[in-house]
């Protein structure tokens, strides 16, 4: 062949090969860069999700309330896991090997160099077992995470909440995909209402992988990766010192405990009894311990706090004190003959005596109660309901945690529904004068109730989060939470406080918890339980004059509310106005038998 015609030739056949190239060049560039990009990504890259530290809570003094500690994390690489392992790993972790082949399932489907978290928090002989076994157990790694921990013993349950590793069904009902297997989400309390400011932003550290799924390096020298951000703390109102000092008084009882700071509405101390553990839920939930605490009859869950309802007998009589007041049914100085009875309707409702013409400040002090049958009967049902919703009764407080109910708070349209239209006896109204029959409140709306008397008809939403730290700023900002203003004649809360000023001070039922160093005032109340021994209640606040403390305890089947109720709510609140130092115990007295309230 003549060397010109060769030349052609080749030159013809490398012409066509490069067209042929380009052309596959020109359809990958404008067709295919996705496509391979996303292959690219899941062939060659393993991403490593960096889950930061939840942020901590503290209390109002900047002492922690709920902490973290490292704890370890078994996961498991798909690429490189053998299923011959799979036995061994469902033994050594306590978890059925169906649950660790889903988890790589779920994770596969995304990239299958990217480890699937298995079960956290394990004890270090699980992770020695795979140090020692490295070689073996190809795919099988752990790494360090952080779980919650509650220094000082603190248990506070019901307040903080917790925070555990999300479910299947969580999973699916989230909006968008943040959270994955293995997350820890915010579930009761605190740690659920506020996890968006906890739980922080997750970071990503990128490494190049060979087809195999062997380690290569840090993508781009790691100038790729993206850094966590840690989770935002919480200053609470709370006092640590005085929960303690709460969760020890209430300890082996039935009931609630529940004090603020009349002139913000945070949160000092809060606990509702009995309680539960919440080092159970900082990892995966077991479910037989879940299902133990749901059956347990003590009802360990159930927030006494925030969910239970009860009549609250006389500690109601200052309510009826503002609304008849404010009603113009009596004055200040104005008096109600109060025999030993009171006789409506062919039926005889009894007093603990009687007491003769007394105003409101003593009807107060020696808790009448055929002074407030009357009132109850004179004030009406329409009237009632209205001033129940002024002081926040038949509502949520709207308390920043979850599951809080709004009580039952009577009213006309409830009581045509359980009689008929107008059918009611207006012997209803004699009751709830004095804070029984259907009437059911929760401790935490008689705290609140308590403090706006206090405060002269400042009512402030109760809440725990006076601020959250921002990350970026580090430092601590606001939360904002509603005031409101009640607003009744000055006259009005002087003459009531007088009346709880002296049912501590004075001749009252709360006599015998009078303090020699703090002026407490208060009013003690006994709910009527058919099934048993009654319920005691005790609201109050102190010092007199100038409140920094209001409270609500409620004791089941612990009787008078002088009983348990008041001398348990005396010793918190001077033991929060003597400081950490101060000792309540021999300076509030205690009485085996309460006086009639």
């Amino acid at each position: 062949m003549e060397p010109e015609k060769k030349r052609a030739i080749i030159l013809t056949i490398c012409a066509i090969v490069f067209i042929l190239l380009g052309t596959r060049l020109a359809y990958l560039q404008l067709f295919s860069t996705d496509e391979l990009r996303g292959m690219s990504d899941k062939n060659s890259i393993k991403t490593i999700t960096i889950t930061p530290p939840r942020g901590l809570m503290y209390d109002r003094n900047g002492k922690v309330l709920v902490d973290n500690k490292p704890s370890y994390t078994v996961t498991i690489t798909p690429s490189q896991f053998d299923t011959n392992n799979l036995s061994e790993m469902s033994s050594l972790l306590d978890i059925p090997p169906e649950r660790i082949m889903q988890a790589l399932k779920e994770v596969k489907g995304t990239n299958r160099f990217n480890p699937a978290k298995i079960k956290r928090d394990v004890e270090f002989r699980v992770v020695a077992h795979i140090a020692e076994n490295h070689d073996r157990l190809k795919g099988i790694d752990y790494q360090i995470d952080a779980i919650r921990f509650y220094p000082d013993g603190i248990i506070g349950s019901h307040g903080f909440g917790y925070a555990s590793e999300i479910s299947e069904k969580g999973l699916k009902k989230q909006e968008g995909d943040y959270y994955k297997q293995g997350d820890v989400v915010g579930s009761t309390g605190l740690e659920k209402n506020y996890e968006k400011d906890l739980r922080g932003v997750k970071g990503y550290k990128f490494i190049t992988v060979d087809v195999n799924g062997r380690e290569i390096g840090p993508l781009n020298e790691g100038n790729s990766d993206i850094p966590p951000v840690n989770g935002q703390d919480l200053l609470l109102g709370m006092d640590k010192d005085l929960q303690l000092y709460a969760e020890k008084l209430m300890e082996g009882k039935e009931g609630a405990l529940v004090a603020l700071d009349p002139r913000n509405g945070e949160i000092l101390c809060f606990v509702s009894k009995p309680d539960f553990d919440l080092s159970l839920f900082t990892g995966k939930t077991d479910p037989k311990v879940y299902a133990s605490l749901i059956a347990n009859p003590d009802k360990p869950m159930f927030n006494r706090v925030t969910q239970t309802r009860y009549p609250p007998g006389s500690t109601w009589k200052m309510m009826m004190s503002m609304a008849a007041l404010d009603s113009g049914i009596i004055t200040p100085t104005s008096t109600v003959n109060c025999p030993g009875a009171f006789v409506y309707g062919g039926r005889a409702y009894e007093d603990h005596g009687s007491y003769g013409n007394i105003n409101v400040v003593r009807a107060l002090e020696v808790s009448s109660n055929v002074f407030y049958y009357k009132m109850g009967l004179a004030l009406g049902i329409d009237n009632f309901e209205k001033y129940c919703r002024m002081f926040g009764f038949g509502q949520k407080t709207g308390i920043d945690i979850p599951q809080e109910y709004s009580g039952l708070l009577p009213t006309r349209k409830y009581y045509d529904k359980v009689f008929g239209k107008d059918k009611w006896p207006n012997g209803v109204l004699v009751n709830l004068g004095i804070g029984q029959g259907e009437l059911g409140v929760t401790p935490l709306q008689m705290a609140a109730y308590t403090a706006a008397i206090a405060m002269n008809g400042l009512y402030c939403q109760p809440h725990f989060v006076s601020k959250i730290k921002n990350t970026i700023t580090n430092t601590f900002e606001d939360v904002k939470f509603e005031q409101r203003r009640i607003d009744m004649p000055q006259k009005y809360y002087e003459a009531v406080n007088r009346g709880m000023y002296l049912v501590v001070n004075g001749a009252g039922t709360a006599k015998s918890v009078k303090s020699d160093d703090f002026e407490l005032c208060g009013k003690t109340g006994t709910a009527q339980n058919s099934s048993g021994k009654n319920h005691s209640w005790f609201v109050g606040y102190a010092p007199y004059g100038d409140p920094r403390i209001a409270i609500c305890v409620l004791g089941e089947k612990e009787g008078y509310g002088a009983t348990f109720g008041a001398p348990t709510a005396a010793k918190i609140m001077v033991k929060y106005l003597g400081g950490p130092d101060y000792d309540p115990e021999g300076k509030i007295k205690t009485v085996s038998e309460g006086v009639s309230d």
